[in-house]
């Protein structure tokens, strides 16, 4: 396992961190153990948020299920949640884990979002991917901004960012920061070293709505799926602050963000502002969306 130290930045910044695992399906306490691990090694680099992948307790390859159902848990309840809501308000960080959900007889793709003050909230993967919607139900819980003393953070989960309209609207509602836990499998054509398309979608995401992504993969082939890893955190401009990580070892990546730096860079020169610049007119007409309230 190696550990990027984080770059120099100005005192202002605060420090974020992609944990890259390599969980064991069905393994969950495992799991949970490991990835509280490498929080710990994140929190004593500095960072004060960190970010785990997607399904990071119970790994991804359900075979059917039922082991989809007795692999989830309660959210904000069951053990994984406790554990990590546990770790923290131990280190006094924030940590967005990726989790399977169970809530009322339905299983839901989640994200676990936890504070020094403990449980924040939840995010639901709003967009399945593959035999993703055999097990999960789409998300309802819509595209949730948390405030925090970092700055507002939202939540994207993996193929959620193949949607520009997520990234947007999470900028619209206020986010400096969106954790992305991810599980990112090869598109046809990537090869383990060469260009990645996740990457491409991150830093096109962050790079149009002046956002901070931070993505965190997993390696490992499980059950005949290989996984890309390749995590990393791209800046609000979007150039990449860290990373990429390796394809086939677990890592811990940590970035300096200056939110309010950040902010303000969304005003791109005297004239034009990223989001402030849209022609809703126009969009609106053509999406058939001239009744949505308005955006600021």
């Amino acid at each position: 396992m190696q550990v990027s130290p984080p770059p120099d930045a100005a005192a202002s910044a605060i420090h974020v961190a992609s944990v890259q695992t390599a969980p064991v399906m069905g393994d969950v306490a495992a799991n949970v153990a490991r990835s509280i691990e490498l929080a710990e090694q994140a929190a004593a680099q500095g960072a004060r948020l960190v970010v785990l992948p997607e399904l990071a307790n119970t790994g991804y390859m359900f075979a059917s299920r039922e082991e989809a159902h007795a692999l989830a848990e309660a959210v904000p309840d069951g053990p994984s949640s406790q554990a990590w809501i546990a770790l923290a308000r131990r280190l006094g960080i924030y940590l967005v884990a990726g989790i399977a959900e169970r809530s009322g007889g339905k299983l839901y793709n989640a994200a676990l979002i936890a504070g020094p003050d403990g449980y924040l909230g939840t995010y639901r993967k709003l967009h399945l991917w593959g035999d993703e919607n055999l097990f999960f139900e789409p998300g309802d819980l819509g595209l949730p901004v948390f405030h925090t003393a970092l700055g507002r953070i939202g939540v994207a989960i993996c193929y959620d960012g193949w949607f520009p309209e997520v990234y947007r609207l999470l900028a619209l509602r206020g986010a400096d920061i969106v954790a992305v836990p991810t599980n990112w499998v090869p598109m046809p054509g990537q090869t383990p070293d060469g260009p990645a398309m996740a990457h491409a979608l991150a830093i096109a995401g962050a790079h149009s709505n002046g956002l901070t992504l931070v993505c965190a993969d997993r390696v490992g082939v499980e059950r005949g799926q290989p996984f890309v890893g390749r995590s990393l955190i791209v800046g609000s401009q979007g150039w990449t602050s860290a990373g990429p990580a390796s394809h086939d070892r677990e890592e811990v990546l940590l970035a300096p963000v200056d939110v309010m730096a950040s902010r303000r860079a969304r005003q791109l020169n005297d004239f034009n502002h990223v989001l402030r610049d849209r022609r809703r007119d126009l969009y609106d007409e053509l999406l058939g969306a001239t009744d949505a309230p308005r955006q600021r």
